[in-house]
């Protein structure tokens, strides 16, 4: 499998911001499918680092699998803060980690709203049992899309565990 050279180096300054705290990373992936993991994977060693993620790509699997509440998927839908950080509460809970990022989005091409266009996507991140979140807007193609809220994704992370160190 071919990487972006950006999800590379990003997955590399993870990884040791992670195995010098001595931490492990989960994800929950609706719209990347599982981008951030493959990027995680693909550093030599992530197993020490990296032992589960969660494809929550429909609203059964958000609540299956992450225990996201379906009255909040109700109300606020898939694309929504309240979901996202849900979704980063119950994965790093299911796979015993401290830290733990959620992506939920339209990638497109179909599926927008005037409320929510294509391109928006929804990040959660919790960090020992801190829970943040925010909200981008990307540009281009569904594949396009993935690939800015994959890189986004590992940044954010990255960018967190910086603060604290």
């Amino acid at each position: 499998m071919i990487l972006p050279e950006l999800s590379v180096i990003l997955a590399e300054e993870l990884a040791k911001l992670l195995v010098a705290n001595d931490w492990t990373i989960t994800c929950a992936e609706s719209c990347t499918g599982g981008g951030v993991a493959v990027a995680i994977t693909s550093i030599a060693g992530s197993s020490q680092w990296f032992e589960r993620g969660f494809i929550t790509y429909s609203n059964q699997a958000k609540t299956d699998l992450v225990g996201v509440d379906p009255a909040t998927l109700k109300q606020y839908g898939a694309v929504s803060q309240q979901v996202v950080e849900q979704m980063a509460q119950g994965a790093a809970k299911q796979a015993n980690a401290e830290l733990a990022i959620s992506i939920s989005g339209i990638a497109g091409p179909d599926g927008g709203s005037e409320e929510k266009p294509v391109g928006t996507v929804w990040f959660g991140l919790t960090l020992n049992s801190h829970t943040q979140s925010e909200k981008q807007l990307f540009q281009g193609n569904r594949h396009q899309v993935r690939e800015q809220a994959v890189h986004f994704a590992l940044n954010y992370c990255i960018k967190m565990l910086q603060s604290i160190n």
